[in-house]
């Protein structure tokens, strides 16, 4: 099972505080066991390389404290109140924000994390979004992140067809250096000849030598005009004929199911980049995009706190 949003997270990590627990990562094994999480979804993380079920945990702690439900006597020690116990007692099966603001404490918080100058309107888009989707605000920067992307996916596509032909298969060499092909130093690829290049557009160089060697094809197609296997094989028939053994055929459309088949046949090692993807890689290894703001997410340095 997935880890469940963090709404559906508070009522039973109340209960584990309930029965002794402590702190939110002596909660963390029982709630895979109870609530069915399985190993691979427990570890999943965020971009930030906490654990999504280590997060909303944490935010349904939090949550409960800023109700009363649970108070700290001391630096990652929270503990159960008789507050918290006699909510436990008549809550509902899965406590939901709304059950939390019945108590004045939580209420004026939550009002204070919208903090903007028109309170009303900003609370009520924080509610909209943490209370349709159950969203912490990790996951709220993260989904916001994703969207960003994924516009700037569709700009990144849209700019490449306003590019030469020679200008698109540069940058897909750029993208090779920067993933680290070629040891990422410049002098180790080079565009071939654009006539007579026999389907081969570039080569990036694995070693000073040249020894081991990637071949690239690049096309630039529309997106309902996929690379059919025909592409493929006369592009698998260019790296025999130069005695190569790796290759990457790059485009900003698909490839067919055909082509895709084809590829596990072979004895070469062919790479298939789509037009997703190479977006993708593209806002991932920095080529094309740059870094317009930057957030940072500061958490408690308890190594710090540890050694005073």
């Amino acid at each position: 099972m997935p880890v469940p949003d963090f709404q559906t997270l508070i009522r039973p990590v109340l209960q584990l505080f309930s029965e002794g627990k402590t702190s939110v990562k002596e909660c963390i094994e029982p709630l895979k066991e109870r609530l069915g999480i399985t190993e691979e979804d427990a570890q999943e993380t965020l971009q930030s390389g906490q654990t999504v079920l280590y997060n909303r945990a944490h935010w349904a702690r939090t949550y409960l404290g800023k109700a009363g439900m649970l108070e700290s006597p001391r630096r990652g020690t929270h503990l159960i109140t008789q507050q918290g116990r006699d909510f436990l007692l008549k809550a509902p099966d899965r406590i939901t924000i709304s059950d939390l603001k019945e108590y004045h404490n939580f209420l004026d918080w939550h009002n204070q994390t919208a903090g903007a100058e028109d309170e009303a309107d900003s609370s009520s888009t924080l509610e909209a979004l943490e209370d349709a989707a159950s969203l912490t605000p990790e996951d709220i920067i993260e989904n916001a992140k994703e969207k960003i992307d994924l516009a700037l996916a569709e700009e990144l596509i849209s700019a490449l067809f306003q590019m030469s032909p020679i200008g698109f298969e540069k940058l897909i060499l750029d993208l090779l250096q920067a993933m680290g092909f070629g040891r990422g130093k410049a002098e180790y690829k080079r565009l071939t000849p654009a006539t007579g290049d026999g389907g081969i557009d570039g080569v990036i160089n694995e070693d000073a030598l040249g020894l081991d060697a990637v071949y690239i094809q690049a096309k630039r197609y529309a997106e309902n005009n996929k690379v059919s296997r025909p592409d493929i094989q006369r592009f698998v028939g260019s790296l025999t004929g130069e005695s190569a053994t790796k290759g990457v055929f790059v485009t900003t459309s698909d490839f067919s199911r055909e082509a895709v088949a084809y590829i596990d046949r072979i004895q070469q090692r062919v790479v298939l980049i789509n037009g997703k993807t190479l977006a993708r890689l593209m806002i991932e290894y920095d080529v094309g995009v740059r870094v317009r703001s930057v957030v940072k997410i500061k958490s408690l340095d308890e190594d710090y706190f540890s050694e005073r």
